[in-house]
């Protein structure tokens, strides 16, 4: 449930109720030197970290963590940290559903999660959707619904995307799905962002006239 709470700092500004970001970035470089400030300021508020990283990339992670001074080993043993890989997360038996993932990250929220955090701050690595056309199809409309589910909760959910593994039109509909957007390690409102309601009616009628489309082409 929305309670007060202080504001967020991250990328040149601070987060107010609205806290859905998707974060656009050219290296792993430029994503740590925006991130590892909004990681660190959240363990020294106390708040719960949860970390979705590719299956390779969780030593790298927790090295970059290490560096910014922040105690791995005990923060995992006290629950504060959470690694998760996005493959067990987001692709269980190798399939991706886009009800199973809401249920999921509705008991990462903090209204539910266990523990004495006032908020959880959940970065997530968004690279998985790149090897799959379909994949990246749900995960666009999963992205919109989901921001259904965040506005309840006060938590800080970034997910990242990096620009080599994305088309262009794949980044736009990502970006029109998320209210704020990190482009050039700033944060910004977001002009192109539309309610889920709005997204869904337009991005589903969309594919729908594609796959018609395709069906079409291969009939003949």
């Amino acid at each position: 449930m929305k309670r007060p709470v202080p504001p967020i700092s991250i990328a040149g500004s601070q987060l107010g109720d609205v806290r859905h970001i998707c974060a656009f970035f050219n290296s792993e470089e430029e994503e740590y030197r925006v991130l590892l400030p909004f990681i660190q300021d959240g363990f020294r508020c106390g708040d719960k970290a949860i970390h979705v990283v590719n299956p390779d990339q969780t030593p790298r992670h927790l090295d970059r963590l290490r560096t910014a001074e922040i105690n791995v080993s005990a923060a995992r043993d006290c629950g504060q940290l959470e690694i998760h890989t996005s493959t067990d997360t987001y692709l269980s038996d190798g399939i991706f559903d886009q009800d199973r993932m809401l249920e999921s990250f509705e008991r990462m929220a903090s209204g539910h999660a266990a523990g004495s955090y006032p908020l959880s701050r959940i970065v997530c690595r968004m690279d998985w959707a790149s090897n799959d056309p379909s994949h990246t199809a749900d995960l666009i409309e999963f992205e919109s619904r989901v921001n259904d589910l965040w506005c309840q909760h006060d938590d800080a959910v970034i997910c990242t995307y990096h620009l080599s593994k994305f088309g262009g039109a794949t980044v736009i509909d990502i970006m029109r799905t998320h209210p704020l957007v990190i482009v050039g390690g700033v944060l910004h409102q977001n002009p192109f962002y539309l309610p889920p309601e709005a997204f869904l009616r337009e991005y589903r009628g969309r594919r729908a006239r594609q796959m018609s489309s395709r069906s079409s082409s291969s009939a003949a």
